[in-house]
């Protein structure tokens, strides 16, 4: 027991030491043991709130989704935009880009945007909290869950370790999928007499996979090429993106294809 605990603890001082030095000093990035925290708190706010809300009625909370869902956009388009200017200033590829670890202003901006990204993701969670206080519980879904609560882990190591590089393609895509992911939402805030414009949310399906689909490409060219960006971490989104395919694929058959047959 004793040779497992030391172990640990020397993966855990390993973890420790061999983060970007740029980016330790920054809130949640030094030690996994916040983001951890976090992640548990999040798995007991759904136990807990579901089975508060089993005897309460829905909240009624049309104002503050709205608030949130177009904070979100904003947010998005701000990250989106600074993923864009930098790497274009930095005239990073697109098939192959080292880690920046300098200090040099571009370099840093490139890392802020991906600790905003990555804390990003820790605000999402809120979606979660918002089906619990509603009683959607058929929004409460495996998929749902597993992909707010593991993307905080992933990009808590992104911006551990690769703050910039290859990463930056991901946080571009992404924040560009979540611009038009939160309007919808914040449009259907607004209730019923929005339904008859929101009938692109199939489409807005199609590009999640589509963005997953590209993640897949992306990291699965970077293992068969001689890149200097950490094949590790290129076999982690390779794998864990593997999965969200998998995921929505069946998602998406399951939401249009088989109710539609039905």
């Amino acid at each position: 027991m004793a040779s497992v605990g030391d172990h640990v603890l020397s993966v855990h001082q390993w973890i420790l030491k061999n983060g970007d030095k740029r980016t330790d000093p920054w809130p949640l990035v030094y030690s996994p043991l916040p983001v951890t925290l976090i992640f548990l708190g999040y798995l007991f706010m759904i136990w807990a709130g579901s089975h508060l809300m089993k005897i309460r009625k829905p909240f009624e909370l049309k104002t503050v989704l709205i608030v949130y869902n177009f904070a979100m956009v904003g947010l998005s388009a701000y990250m989106f935009y600074e993923f864009l200017v930098t790497s274009w200033l930095s005239n990073y590829s697109l098939l192959c880009q080292p880690v920046d670890y300098s200090t040099t202003p571009l370099a840093l901006r490139m890392a802020s945007v991906c600790w905003w990204f990555f804390f990003s993701k820790i605000i999402e969670l809120l979606d979660t909290f918002f089906f619990i206080l509603r009683k959607k519980s058929s929004q409460l879904t495996f998929l749902h869950v597993y992909h707010h609560g593991t993307m905080i882990f992933n990009w808590w190591a992104g911006v551990k370790y690769v703050a910039g590089g290859q990463s930056f393609f991901i946080g571009l895509v992404n924040t560009f999928i979540h611009i038009i992911m939160y309007t919808y939402y914040g449009l259907s805030a607004f209730g019923p007499r929005m339904q008859k414009y929101l009938w692109w949310k199939k489409y807005l399906t199609i590009l999640q996979l589509l963005q997953f689909l590209l993640f897949f490409l992306h990291t699965g060219y970077n293992l068969i090429t001689e890149c200097d960006f950490p094949d590790s971490m290129n076999i982690a989104v390779f794998g864990y993106v593997l999965t969200l395919i998998v995921l929505f694929a069946n998602f998406y058959y399951q939401q249009y294809l088989k109710k539609k047959q039905k």
